[in-house]
């Protein structure tokens, strides 16, 4: 699998942090390198929020993403403020709900995928980031289904393991779509 490194971002408490989270450990299941470096405004839930992957056969050198080959943007601030740091030839995806724009780059590729309607049609309310990780895993397959499933297990918390099935089913419809 190529390495990978991907810039994840909108607002404080859509979950930014925690899908980067939820990659870093799927990367850690297949036998990968990664770092994980969170970013947020002093204002936690509103405020901006992102997150820096990186997913490597080798040692990162630095866990701070400045070009990404992938951009997940869950509003439209975040995908103004880095559509244009993204590498030419990589991946943006993008949650269509909140975002009315579409991309004018020609050098990158792009994937609309209304997430937060998706996830509050199907009973998800809140997981429209899972939505985006399913869409994100359909897309580049990077890692395995079973690396994404541990993941996702390893991230929920103890007291919300309750949750673990909705998530996996969040990451499904993100795929199918």
């Amino acid at each position: 699998m190529k390495d990978l490194k991907l810039l994840l971002a909108g607002f404080g408490g859509q979950g930014v942090l925690f899908l980067g989270k939820v990659i870093a450990y799927a990367g850690l299941m297949d036998g990968r390198e990664v770092s994980w470096l969170p970013s947020y405004g002093p204002e936690m839930r509103g405020g901006t929020a992102n997150c820096s992957v990186c997913i490597s056969d080798e040692p990162i050198g630095s866990p701070l993403v400045l070009n990404p080959e992938v951009l997940v943007a869950m509003n439209l601030p975040s995908y103004e403020k880095f559509v244009g740091a993204v590498e030419p030839g990589g991946t943006i995806i993008i949650d269509s709900s909140l975002i009315p724009v579409k991309c004018t780059r020609t050098d990158v590729s792009v994937h609309y995928i209304p997430a937060t309607r998706l996830a509050e049609e199907n009973g998800m309310k809140g997981l429209a980031n899972i939505v985006l990780l399913g869409k994100l895993f359909g897309e580049l397959g990077f890692c395995s289904k079973e690396s994404l499933e541990a993941g996702i297990r390893k991230s929920v918390p103890a007291r919300k393991q309750h949750l673990v099935e909705k998530n996996l089913s969040a990451v499904a419809v993100g795929a199918e779509n």
